[in-house]
């Protein structure tokens, strides 16, 4: 698990003393690593009742041409760039930024998929 409170040291390296220990609601989850393959999802169970939903593998986007607003769905043939992490490309990781081919170009996510349970992607020139 990771935790999502504030650090132990100050700005200045010096160390904090802390008024209370972690909370619950400060952890955090391993990332979704969203891989290119058959549509996988997982429900995940957040705060306040309410769910995300975790896409584990997806082969699919739904891609929007800017030029005329048209939105087809296509498949995902591999991940052309990443700014996020260079090491993403290699293992075809989908993240928001991403920058994959696609049957009708090259186009860049902008939804979350491992927070959305869901590609999509505009293209690009």
């Amino acid at each position: 698990m990771r935790w999502q409170g504030s650090s132990r040291r100050r700005a200045t390296g010096g160390k904090v003393t802390a008024a209370r220990g972690k909370r619950k609601f400060e952890m955090g989850r391993e990332s979704a690593d969203t891989r290119i393959s058959d549509v996988k999802r997982k429900n995940v169970s957040t705060m306040g009742g309410n769910r995300k939903v975790r896409l584990l593998q997806s082969n699919v986007a739904n891609v929007t041409n800017p030029n005329d607003g048209k939105t087809a769905v296509t498949t995902i043939e591999t991940v052309v760039d990443n700014t996020a992490n260079k090491h993403y490309i290699r293992r075809n990781i989908l993240t928001k930024g991403s920058v994959i081919k696609t049957p009708l170009g090259t186009a860049r996510v902008t939804s979350r998929p491992g927070q959305e349970g869901v590609v999509n992607a505009v293209l690009i020139e």
